[in-house]
């Protein structure tokens, strides 16, 4: 009986705490799920496939991406690219952080920098870079077009530069 009666008092509370750690997702919400898309930029045209998924307990997006480049007369070897991330949520900051692992050995850490009134365009600038020269920065941009397609543009700014288009793709929710 006694345990029944635990059980009555705690779960509202747990609920209630469940609650709290999604709606802390709440603006990258749109992301979750499976996308494909295309991309245009500096390793030339290429395809995408990306993830974004909840796990450890709601605690982390998981982030999957490969995008393919296939040869070109810019770049006649072509280029697939795989990274790996995770964006956590850091309290003390108040702030997303976005934590990106790559196959070159690059790993880039993200904070976001703005979301704007409307939720429809995010950005992130790098905190770190590493296993590149130092004083080089990234920034992530995330436009939403609607809750099935959004557009991510990547920048790259070599020290003292200012930021240039790397990459630009468009990619729509498969799943």
């Amino acid at each position: 009986m006694k345990k029944f009666i635990a059980l009555l008092f705690f779960a509202p509370i747990l609920s209630m705490a469940q609650n709290k750690q999604d709606s802390v997702w709440l603006p990258l919400k749109f992301m979750i799920g499976k996308w494909r898309g295309t991309s245009e930029g500096q390793p030339g045209k290429g395809t995408y496939e990306r993830s974004y998924e909840l796990v450890l307990n709601k605690k982390f997006i998981e982030v999957k991406n490969k995008s393919t480049y296939p040869p070109s007369k810019d770049n006649p070897k072509g280029e697939v690219h795989e990274d790996h991330g995770f964006i956590s949520y850091d309290k003390g900051r108040k702030s997303f952080v976005l934590r990106q692992f790559h196959m070159e050995g690059f790993v880039n850490q993200f904070k976001n920098e703005s979301i704007s009134p409307d939720g429809k365009t995010i950005v992130f600038l790098s905190e770190s870079i590493e296993n590149i020269p130092a004083g080089f920065r990234a920034k992530e941009t995330y436009q939403v077009i609607s809750e099935n397609e959004f557009i991510e543009t990547f920048e790259l700014a070599e020290p003292g530069k200012d930021f240039e288009l790397y990459s630009k793709a468009t990619l729509k929710r498969v799943k």
